[in-house]
């Protein structure tokens, strides 16, 4: 008996072998994989194939007789193929059909016949495609129908969606940007996404009629509030929410209010600033969240979220790297979770003697924003007064479109927009677009929804006049915040109050000027203290033109050549041509003429007496020597009158008026040193600087010592 049993096996498994297409992998009996095998059409497989799977191939069109006589099959994965049309009637024969995928092909149209036959259909997988149109009885006769994909087409409407059984549907990623309540009737749906549809807004009445529902999908679209048809009682049981990427202005605790029963919770990329403290509360069965990409104020009103996440353990905050501070400047950049409650600036509890006894007196606070409120694109709150806090309060001109009025701003009615302050980093310029969306306009070299992302080796191109007019007209109001007080020929005195005081958190302020008017417009960069509210810059060239801008110490500065890419408000000062120095005596007044011929005169009188003194010096030789021709004989006349004038002036004929001597010691010559006198030489050499002359001896035999 059991030889016979195993022969009948082995028969049939003969059988089957035979039966299984060369290009196909028959695992058993009622499972083939026919999986990137390069077939063009649907192979012949055997009649008791339950389960086909034939996608990754080239198979382009279907016909009636591909699948006429497996009718006992379940799943069908004919995805990743070049099918561009669905014929009618393609599938008329499989009544018994669970499982249909016909994902990622090119079909452009779903008809009527699309789909006929298959009653027990209950998951059909159209994603991925070019379906621009389904016919409107296309879906009809699928009441079974459990799950259907149709994202990621070009769907700009859809026909009647009547599945009373459906549990999952997926429209994310075509363009219907209005969805009504008439065209559904899905009772028992738990999974509805609708990413990327470009919705400004959500049927009340389509949320309403799913009381079952679980999941919701919102992201990515064009809310610019939080949806009314959240606040309903029929989302009680809702457990997963998305809003993340809408423009939304602000978000209130009321408007979740209903969601009791959230454990996952996606507001990423929404800008918002912060959280109330007790935001989450509401949600105790909270177990993921995501808040990346928003632009966090990490001041002391959003002190308490990473206590409070460190606090709640089972509460898993996701994608933590991308969950950063914005601003102020001294938290710019810091993962939220990291920072520690100290990292916040808040005001610590001081301590004042008013009598006896000491009471302790907390700092009054400003009041910030309403437990109910979170702002995102709106006026941040307003943080408690600290000497590290960054306020943002300004004077500064507003623009922008009115936002809706706030119950927790009753004094903000009627004002304008204007963008926090460093929102937007490395050098980026904040604006309100068309829509009121915050929009960073990042420099050159940057890059990000913030302008985080800074790019290496940028070649720095000329922006755009539009880019041009809209950053002046952004930063017109910060060009006084630096200017120049008192300039003279070589330096500047700038006056850097307001600059300080619009930024009370920097950790110092950097100059950079640079000469407009030479051919050297290479910046120099000077870094100041914000104890300098007033600085001067010296050692400038006169009559020059000088740029000077200031930025908060830390943010980086992009060269390009020999000039710098300036940041932060700047001001132009020209100093003063050079002074010329007037003479002390003004020669055009009578006095300075009078003393002028004064001198004249007495240096003629003076050249006078010394042509007199020479002559009578002469006179007085040829008569001294008169007597001794008689003796020893005529004398060479030139010589001797030479020499004698010689030694006349040497001994200060010519400096000043004779002094009456006697005659005998007056002009003599200088004898030699006894030395030569002794040789018979009658030259001699005496060094330029004699140590036995005091009067020209003015350098020290012992040079001075500096050390």
């Amino acid at each position: 008996m059991f030889l016979h049993i195993a022969f009948f096996l082995l028969s049939c498994e003969a059988v089957f072998s035979s039966d299984c297409p060369e290009i196909c992998d028959c695992k058993s009996p009622s499972t083939i994989f026919c999986v990137q095998s390069g077939a063009t059409s649907v192979p012949r497989v055997p009649i008791s194939t339950e389960n086909l799977y034939i996608f990754q191939n080239d198979i382009i069109t279907l016909t009636r007789d591909d699948f006429k006589d497996i009718t006992e099959l379940k799943s069908i994965d004919l995805s990743q193929n070049k099918l561009t049309e669905i014929p009618d009637n393609a599938f008329e024969s499989l009544s018994k059909l669970n499982n249909l995928d016909l994902s990622a092909n090119h079909i452009t149209h779903i008809s009527k016949e699309s789909f006929s036959g298959l009653v027990q259909l209950e998951r059909l997988y159209l994603h991925g495609n070019l379906i621009q149109s389904i016919h409107p009885e296309a879906f009809e006769g699928l009441e079974m129908l459990l799950e259907l994909k149709l994202q990621e087409n070009k769907l700009t409407s859809l026909p009647s969606i009547d599945f009373p059984r459906l549990l999952l549907i997926d429209l994310s990623n075509n363009k219907i940007p209005t969805l009504e309540s008439p065209n559904f009737h899905t009772p028992h749906l738990e999974t509805l996404k609708l990413s990327s549809l470009g919705l400004s807004s959500l049927d009340e009445a389509l949320v309403a009629s799913m009381r079952n529902l679980h999941e919701l999908d919102l992201s990515s679209n064009k809310l610019q509030e939080v949806p009314q048809a959240l606040k309903q009682e029929s989302l009680k049981g809702l457990t997963k929410l998305s809003l993340a990427a809408n423009p939304l202005f602000e978000v209130k605790v009321s408007d979740l209010k209903q969601l009791v029963a959230i454990q996952e919770l996606d507001l990423s990329g929404i800008n918002l600033q912060g959280f109330p403290e007790g935001f989450f509360e509401n949600f105790p069965k909270l177990t993921k969240l995501t808040i990346a990409e928003n632009p966090f104020n990490c001041l002391c009103p959003l002190a308490w979220f990473p206590v409070w996440l460190k606090e709640k353990k089972h509460i898993m905050m996701m994608r933590p790297e991308e969950t950063r501070c914005h601003f102020p400047l001294v938290n710019a950049g810091k993962k939220l979770s990291a920072l520690e409650h100290k990292d916040f600036g808040c005001p610590l509890t001081t301590t004042e003697s008013i009598g006896y006894p000491l009471e302790n007196t907390h700092v009054p606070q400003i009041p910030t924003t309403s437990s109910e409120t979170t702002y995102t694109n709106a006026i941040p709150p307003p943080p408690p007064p600290s000497d590290e806090s960054l306020s943002f309060v300004t004077d500064n001109p507003r623009f922008g479109s009115e936002p809706p009025v706030s119950p927790s701003f009753p004094g903000l009615e009627n004002e304008l927009h204007f963008c926090p302050q460093n929102i937007c980093l490395n050098g980026g310029t904040c604006y309100f677009d068309l829509s009121g969306t915050i929009t960073c306009l990042c420099s050159s070299g940057t890059s990000g929804l913030y302008c985080e992302t800074v790019r290496e080796k940028t070649e720095f191109l000329q922006p755009s006049a539009t880019e041009v007019s809209v950053v002046t007209s952004v930063l017109a109001y910060k060009l006084d915040e630096i200017s120049s007080r008192e300039v003279t020929s070589t330096s500047i005195l700038l006056d850097l109050h307001s600059f300080i005081e619009t930024r009370p958190n920097i950790r110092g302020i950097r100059l950079t000027y640079r000469n407009l008017s030479g051919p050297d417009r290479r910046p120099m960069i000077l870094s100041l203290p914000t104890s300098y509210p007033e600085y001067t810059l010296r050692g400038l060239r006169p009559n020059c033109t000088y740029l000077v801008c200031a930025s908060p110490l830390g943010e980086k500065i992009r060269f390009k050549g020999n000039s710098s890419v300036e940041m932060g408000p700047c001001t132009e000062a020209r100093t003063s041509p050079t002074v010329s120095v007037e003479p002390l005596v003004n020669p055009e007044t009578p006095m300075t003429k009078t003393l002028i011929a004064a001198l004249v005169v007495l240096a003629l009188v003076l050249l006078l007496a010394a042509v007199a003194g020479a002559i009578v010096c002469v006179q007085k030789k040829r008569q001294a020597t008169a007597g001794l021709e008689l003796e020893l004989g005529p004398t060479d006349p030139e010589a001797m009158d030479f020499e004698e004038v010689k030694v006349c002036m040497e001994n200060g004929v010519h400096a000043k008026l004779p002094i009456k001597q006697p005659q005998g010691d007056r002009c003599q010559t200088p004898q030699p040193p006894p030395l030569l006198q002794q040789n018979g030489s009658l030259e001699h050499e005496a060094p330029l600087i004699q140590g036995h002359y005091p009067s020209n001896n003015n350098i020290s035999t012992v040079k001075p010592s500096y050390f």
